[in-house]
């Protein structure tokens, strides 16, 4: 009884407790499973041209066997710096088949923030696009690869360094064997993260970690979705965590399309949404709010989707009640990270929508809230959340002492301020690091930005702590308007007096035309506070 207490969520997968069972196999076993039962099917929708899962084996099996000749070996790690397109679904899925190591870039990276990787992870070899060629090209005065592989998006008249993916793929005859893994310890991808907040850290995840992922999803959608029946709009970039598990490897585990798009532009976005009728879309906040802004989100047949969810950060409250209305569809939300091959908490399609909510631990998942001394904490209050599960990191690569910090008897402590509800429901209130101490009050700049975004007038908001020297920080919002709205600053701080105690009301309130954001759309509010520093130093 003690543990149903201890762990509410529970209840929401009664069904099933008997039956789920995550596999210790590879990633490129868990494709072979799909290329088996879905051959002659769809895999990748790219540019309105289709490559059935037989094609897209052929490909990955192919390149996987030029890459063992041109000397990959197993535990290697291959850097593959493409955007969306099918070239980094082959890429991906070829390296896993060799049993060598993903490294997941930014294509859209700076020299100096691609060396810190390279240079992190020893890569000896690296897949390269037409935007990250240059950058790539820059950096091989310093840095020396083993073998580059140019993506097909690359003319080969242009570049003279480099072998042609296209013609590694005809010259291989087909890998015969794939390499043994060891799907508990065999590192499948390093995901770089904490750029943010100074020197970039590798967490390292297991085949197990992102096979575990892509089932806890599974469950999460199994009463609305089937096996070989699904489209899933794949717009959100494939080297970000959350992109790779909830659109790639979940959409190839179930037989699915995969519509691929490149980048996000909201017209052509909904030009293909109209044509190919996805059914799937895991987004992010700010694809999500240009979706419901757009003129003519109404018509452009956004109905079709069944199961949204929404990644990489907060989604305010204001937009999953109007994507509601506009399209029918819920945005489940969630929580995730790049040290739990995402995805931990989801909002439970058994259970109820709590807006504002991150849902329930996925299967398997087990979550506490600890205060400082790490006492675990009752419902309704507020501490740091951890988590502990099948997906959860092994550690950071070649860095102990972040791998000590950050796992502490088997549990990750996220760094996000947390509160759970007496039904396990989770709701994130910040980051410890952004959370604002005025006075002696503690004010969550997600709160405050929920507020904000409920004006009529303002699209997008951003609430950081700047120093004050009377009362050691002070709350500033940085507001970009609707298009043809006009903001009244003093009408918009009496609008929040009404709806906030005014210790949490902006004092500073400022308009921008744009917020600064990073390639997957997330907002870098470190910037502005930079911005904000630098000033105070003038």
């Amino acid at each position: 009884m003690e543990t149903e207490q201890v762990k509410p969520w529970n209840k929401y997968y009664e069904e099933i407790k008997d039956t789920f069972h995550i596999p210790k196999i590879s990633l490129y076993a868990m494709f072979e499973t799909s290329v088996q039962r879905f051959g002659e099917q769809p895999a990748i929708i790219f540019e309105n041209r289709e490559i059935t899962y037989n094609e897209l084996k052929r490909r990955v099996d192919c390149l996987a066997q030029a890459w063992i000749n041109k000397g990959v070996r197993q535990g290697e790690r291959i850097g593959v710096m493409v955007a969306n397109h099918p070239d980094y679904i082959v890429s991906y899925y070829a390296a896993q088949a060799i049993g060598a190591i993903v490294v997941q870039i930014n294509p859209a990276y700076t020299p100096r923030e691609l060396l810190q990787i390279v240079q992190d992870s020893h890569i000896a070899y690296i897949v390269v696009d037409a935007r990250s060629v240059a950058t790539v090209d820059t950096i091989r005065e310093v840095f020396s690869f083993k073998q580059v592989t140019l993506s097909t998006t690359v003319s080969a008249h242009e570049v003279e360094w480099g072998d042609s993916m296209k013609e590694l793929i005809e010259s291989a005859s087909p890998l015969q064997h794939a390499a043994p893994i060891n799907p508990v310890e065999d590192v499948a991808i390093i995901q770089y993260t904490g750029g943010t907040t100074g020197k970039v850290k590798g967490a390292m995840l297991t085949h197990y970690n992102l096979v575990a992922n892509v089932y806890q999803s599974f469950v999460l959608y199994r009463q609305r979705v089937e096996f070989g029946q699904e489209t899933v709009l794949t717009v959100t970039p494939l080297y970000h965590v959350y992109a790779m598990t909830a659109a790639m490897n979940l959409g190839i585990y179930l037989g699915a399309r995969l519509l691929v798009i490149e980048k996000f532009n909201v017209d052509h976005v909904l030009q293909q949404v109209k044509k190919h009728r996805p059914t799937m879309f895991p987004g992010v906040p700010k694809m999500y709010i240009s979706f419901v802004n757009h003129p003519n989100a109404s018509t452009s047949g956004l109905e079709s989707l069944k199961v949204c969810s929404s990644g990489s950060a907060p989604l305010p409250v204001e937009i999953i009640h109007r994507f509601k209305e506009l399209t029918g569809a819920s945005i489940l939300e969630g929580f995730g990270m790049s040290e739990t091959s995402p995805t931990t908490h989801r909002t439970p399609i058994n259970g109820e929508h709590k807006v504002g909510s991150i849902g329930i631990p996925v299967p398997e998942t087990d979550c506490k809230i600890v205060d400082e001394d790490n006492k675990e904490l009752g419902t309704n209050m507020v501490g740091e959340l951890l988590i502990k599960g099948p997906q959860v990191t092994k550690g950071y690569w070649n860095n102990v002492s972040e791998s000590a910090q950050a796992l502490q008897n088997g549990w990750l402590h996220t760094g996000d301020l947390a509160t759970m509800d007496e039904e396990g429901y989770f709701y994130i209130v910040g980051r410890k690091k952004e959370m604002i101490i005025l006075g002696g009050f503690n004010i969550y700049p997600q709160e405050v930005e929920g507020v904000l975004y409920e004006h009529p007038d303002i699209q997008e908001a951003a609430v950081v702590g700047i120093p004050d020297r009377e009362n050691g920080e002070m709350v500033k919002a940085y507001v970009v308007p609707k298009n043809g709205c006009t903001l009244d600053l003093d009408e918009i701080r009496g609008y929040c007096y009404t709806k906030l105690t005014p210790y949490k009301v902006p004092k500073v309130i400022e308009v921008r035309d744009q917020l600064p954001r990073n390639g997957v759309g997330k907002l870098l509010k470190r910037l502005l506070i930079k911005e904000e520093l630098e000033k105070g130093g003038e």
